[in-house]
């Protein structure tokens, strides 16, 4: 093979290695699987939609039945707004729960509709009312760190306002010690 054939094929391997590229990142971005037809639109408010984004997902049971079009700061209410479209075809009573779920090792956020057992279905231009905030990582460790902090807290404060065993047979009463504490 001359140099200029040899040349060719490489080109052509890049070529096809960007659009692999390309193709990946659209996946990754939900910017190909937008399989839905006509849509109705509902909102629901969150107090934190963590890093939820406008396109993603919205499941029911595992399948996606909708995209979330926008997402708003409500300074009256001090909520995220998420304008959610629903396809058409998946009609969701008025009691369904909306929930931020987090998906994969990328960590996509998404919308989790939990059906209710209301009659009455959600039409054009409600609101779900039963919302489920996104789940912090960060705001989940400090919680259990803190948690651990009162706990020690609790404990040392124990064994400081504990009687001993010596006061108590002082007394004339009987002293029972359990661990560091004496009854």
């Amino acid at each position: 093979m001359d140099r200029t054939t040899i040349d060719l094929w490489v080109g052509i391997f890049v070529a096809l290695g960007f659009a692999a590229l390309l193709g990946l990142a659209m996946k990754v971005g939900n910017l190909t699987s937008s399989k839905i037809g006509p849509t109705y639109s509902v909102t629901a408010a969150f107090e934190n939609v963590g890093s939820l984004k406008p396109n993603a997902p919205v499941k029911s049971a595992g399948v996606v039945v909708g995209r979330v079009e926008s997402i708003v700061f409500n300074s009256a209410d001090y909520e995220a707004v998420v304008t959610i479209k629903i396809d058409k075809r998946y009609a969701f009573p008025a009691d369904t729960f909306a929930n931020i779920y987090t998906a994969g090792l990328l960590g996509e956020q998404y919308v989790g509709l939990e059906a209710g057992g209301d009659e009455v279905v959600l039409k054009n231009g409600d609101k779900i009312a039963k919302t489920q905030d996104a789940i912090v990582l960060e705001k989940m460790i400090s919680q259990f760190l803190f948690s651990k902090a009162s706990e020690t807290d609790a404990k040392s404060e124990a064994k400081a306002t504990a009687p001993s065993a010596v006061t108590n047979e002082l007394k004339g009463g009987k002293s029972t010690e359990i661990g560091d504490v004496a009854f």
